[in-house]
């Protein structure tokens, strides 16, 4: 496991503070902007599209984390600009063509990442470890904010992690998304999550985005300096269950 890795939910931050946000998230080295883009019909909601997209590009330079919770994702890949260093994610229940559309994904410039819903079971990612350099656990249904940890998941991602390790993918990492509290950080993170997307219940909650930051860097630290078995997820799944 790498360090721990937050990538704050776009759609959850103040519209009207957009900017001084993005800027505070370039002070403190946060390494991606998570950016869901849904479309009405895989989720129930409709958000950020390619000129809100577009607008972040060019406002900073830091790297994209693109959610496509949309229908049929092959063949609208290019209007969001891939970059390099972005990652964009396709749901697994939305193609039936995953892993062509996940090579697209690399052959575009950008890193591939496959995600699945807390209900869809790992078999149907399995088949593409070799094509991907992240895989998305939603840890509640996709659609809204705010919404409550769906508790098997955290079984769920310990599977994966142990599945990836392996079979040899031991650098394919573990994006997290849904109800990342601090204290639910912290189980995932045991259980072997690398990414956290952080949206109303940790960065975008009451109180100074900064500091909160801070603590889950603080908290995230504690784990990875607590000795070997921080080094092992196995072990550190049996802590947490």
């Amino acid at each position: 496991m790498g360090t721990a890795q937050l990538s704050p939910s776009m759609m959850c931050a103040d519209i009207f503070r957009l900017g001084e946000t993005i800027r505070l998230f370039e002070k403190l080295h946060i390494p991606y902007l998570h950016l869901d883009v849904m479309d009405g019909s895989f989720v129930p909601n409709i958000m950020l599209g390619t000129a809100e997209i577009r607008q972040m590009r060019a406002f900073s330079h830091l790297p994209m984390d693109i959610h496509l919770m949309i229908e049929e994702p092959d063949d609208k890949l290019e209007w969001f600009t891939p970059q390099p260093g972005d990652f964009i994610s396709v749901h697994a229940e939305t193609t039936r063509h995953l892993q062509r559309v996940l090579a697209k994904i690399r052959t575009l410039g950008a890193k591939p990442m496959a995600a699945i819903n807390p209900a869809t079971p790992l078999s149907m990612v399995e088949e593409i470890f070799p094509d991907v350099d992240a895989i998305l656990i939603m840890t509640v249904n996709p659609g809204y904010a705010g919404q409550k940890l769906v508790n098997q998941t955290l079984e769920k991602i310990r599977r994966l992690r142990s599945l990836l390790d392996d079979r040899g993918f031991d650098t394919v990492q573990i994006e997290v998304d849904g109800n990342v509290t601090l204290e639910n950080a912290i189980r995932m993170r045991k259980a072997g999550a690398d990414i956290f997307v952080a949206g109303t219940s940790l960065i975008f909650r009451d109180g100074s985005m900064e500091e909160h930051i801070q603590k889950f860097n603080a908290e995230m630290a504690k784990l990875e300096s607590g000795g070997s078995d921080t080094k092992c997820p196995r072990l550190l799944a049996e802590q947490a269950f």
